[in-house]
């Protein structure tokens, strides 16, 4: 295993000259050893260009990788010592189970074994004991990503393994089974393990910290807790969370806020930079005041829906949608209803040019 930084950017294109010209925008990035990480964000952010980056397979245009403190910007995956698991099984049909798990081990010459002692382990891990002399030909398209896993960590000296999406080709109800079953992995083998997803219940539910990307920029980098109470970024705040994070322009004045032409007062204590910002509230702590309460923002009811373990309530305060997840024994409120909206407690978060600032 082995403790990876990058400080690099990445452009397609020669000569790039604006923030639109980069795959990857300059960034700073540290992956410890034996770390479970996630690049989560949606398609075209530059996930996979970062992975290729740390695989090898790709050169940065600028800056450098480095591995347990050594330059590899210029090595290949061979020499890195990576193995990367693509979004598509890569393995021989041909071959058996037991003959593509060990393939890897084979070609260092690993002794026999300790091959079949890995190959043994691995297997029982997938839960694919009773299959290793079954020829991959005839197997499932999720049983040959499960083998494709499997050649991915069978090795024990990798410097690190990577994932790109592997999880796309598999059923939706195996899902859940595998990501356990990596998370498992994971913490019995200690393997540096990155990866690539735009599904934020796979990132979320398998790293220890999640990367998000947009337009080739890494907003934040934290644990799913930090993500979802305090997004550094509007971006991870409307991203993460389903839904995401309400927001609503504002305007901060000495000692309050302004929302849709209605003062509200702050709580003791925040201190806002005056002038426009963006007001940040999760649909699970709007709560709905009484008529008459104070520091409350009045919004039409337009939709009530009852998704069974809870209430999803959608609002207009003015022209934007807020969006309000009350209990299933709630009272619903009747669409068309004017309901009173506390948008201000421990929870908000403010966001100045779209970075948070309290």
């Amino acid at each position: 295993m082995a403790r990876i930084e990058l400080d690099l950017a990445h452009a397609y294109k020669p000569n790039p000259t604006k923030d639109e010209d980069y795959a990857l925008l300059p960034l700073k990035m540290t992956f410890q050893d034996g770390g479970a990480y996630a690049l989560l964000g949606p398609s075209g952010c530059g996930k996979t260009t970062m992975l290729n980056i740390i695989s090898g397979l790709l050169v940065p245009s600028r800056g450098s990788v480095s591995f347990d403190g050594q330059d590899v910007t210029r090595k290949s995956p061979q020499q890195r010592n990576i193995a990367q698991v693509f979004q598509f099984p890569v393995i021989y049909d041909t071959m058996t189970v037991a003959q593509n798990l060990a393939f890897p081990l084979k070609n260092r010459k690993v002794p026999q074994a300790e091959i079949q002692q890995q190959v043994g382990r691995i297997a029982e891990m997938l839960e694919m004991s009773h299959q290793l002399d079954m020829r991959a030909a005839g197997l499932s398209a999720d049983q040959k990503q499960k083998i494709s896993l499997g050649r991915g960590l069978v090795r024990s000296d990798v410097s690190a393994v990577l994932f790109d999406e592997p999880l796309t080709v598999i059923d939706p109800h195996l899902k859940w089974q595998l990501r356990r079953k990596l998370k498992q992995i994971h913490h019995e083998l200690k393997l540096t393990l990155i990866y690539v997803t735009h599904d934020q219940v796979e990132a979320l539910t398998f790293a220890d910290e999640v990367m998000v990307m947009t337009r080739g920029r890494a907003v934040q980098v934290g644990a799913a807790e930090a993500l979802f109470e305090r997004p550094a970024h509007t971006f991870v705040g409307h991203f993460i969370g389903s839904p995401g994070m309400n927001f609503l322009p504002v305007t901060s004045v000495r000692g309050g806020l302004v929302v849709l032409n209605q003062p509200l007062a702050l709580t003791d204590g925040l201190v806002l930079p005056e002038g426009p910002l963006k007001l940040g509230i999760r649909p699970e702590y709007l709560a709905l005041g009484h008529a008459g309460e104070p520091n409350t923002l009045p919004a039409r009811v337009v939709r009530v829906q009852d998704i069974g373990t809870y209430l999803m309530v959608t609002c207009e305060a003015g022209t934007h949608p807020l969006k309000c997840r009350l209990a299933p024994e709630a009272a619903a409120p009747v669409v068309g209803e004017t309901v009173h909206l506390r948008v201000l407690g421990e929870h908000t978060c403010f966001y100045q040019e779209e970075a948070l600032v309290s």
